[in-house]
């Protein structure tokens, strides 16, 4: 069990995004801490719970397009996790397509509201959603076993994305934009789906 969880604390991907988070947060309490910085802080969590699942839907899970690097982006950065759903490597968020996003969306509002601290606290709640993230979906893919009914529950879910049906079930560290959208469902209710370990060969 040791070894499972240095997999993932000494993973450099997640160690780059760690370190990252660290450093802004030093910064803004060399700052000096004020309670905006709070509320910018807590926005960066619920955009990314947001943007966690529209990723996820609309553009993880495109079916399959013509253009090759297209298709070659798609199947490394989710395609073939469905294909293989333990392999450690694809587990994670690749550090060249996290750190443009972030960098990018911090430079969207900035130019919005003009507040370097501002979004240095939008930031690190980005970085701190995102590493909930994949710590969640670590969980859902080996054999650790969550302590409470929820996080039980949110890895039983992940796991029916994966070998139920891929249409549903898209939120990995939360539940709740599942709600909104109206896939969270009873497995139940759900076919089985006979594309959700082979992305690539959804019509």
């Amino acid at each position: 069990m040791k070894k499972v969880y240095r997999d993932f604390f000494f993973y450099p991907d997640i160690l780059v995004m760690t370190l990252l988070a660290t450093v802004l947060t030093i910064y803004l309490f060399i700052q000096g801490f004020e309670l905006f910085m709070v509320s910018w802080f807590l926005f960066g969590l619920v955009f990314f719970m947001f943007s966690e699942y529209v990723t996820h839907r609309f553009l993880f899970h495109l079916k399959p397009p013509k253009n090759p690097l297209f298709l070659k982006f798609l199947k490394r950065i989710h395609y073939d996790h469905h294909a293989v759903p333990n392999e450690l490597h694809l587990l994670f968020l690749p550090l060249w397509y996290s750190l443009p996003n972030f960098f990018v969306l911090c430079a969207i509002f900035y130019v919005i509201t003009g507040s370097f601290t501002s979004i240095i606290a939008f930031g690190v709640g980005l970085i701190t959603m995102l590493l909930v993230y994949e710590w969640k979906h670590y969980v859902a893919h080996t054999p650790l076993k969550p302590k409470t009914r929820f996080g039980k529950w949110l890895k039983k879910t992940h796991q029916l994305h994966h070998f139920k049906n891929e249409n549903y079930w898209f939120g990995v560290s939360n539940p709740f934009v599942d709600v909104l959208f109206g896939t969270l469902k009873h497995e139940k209710d759900v076919e089985t789906s006979e594309t959700a370990k082979n992305l690539e060969k959804r019509a």
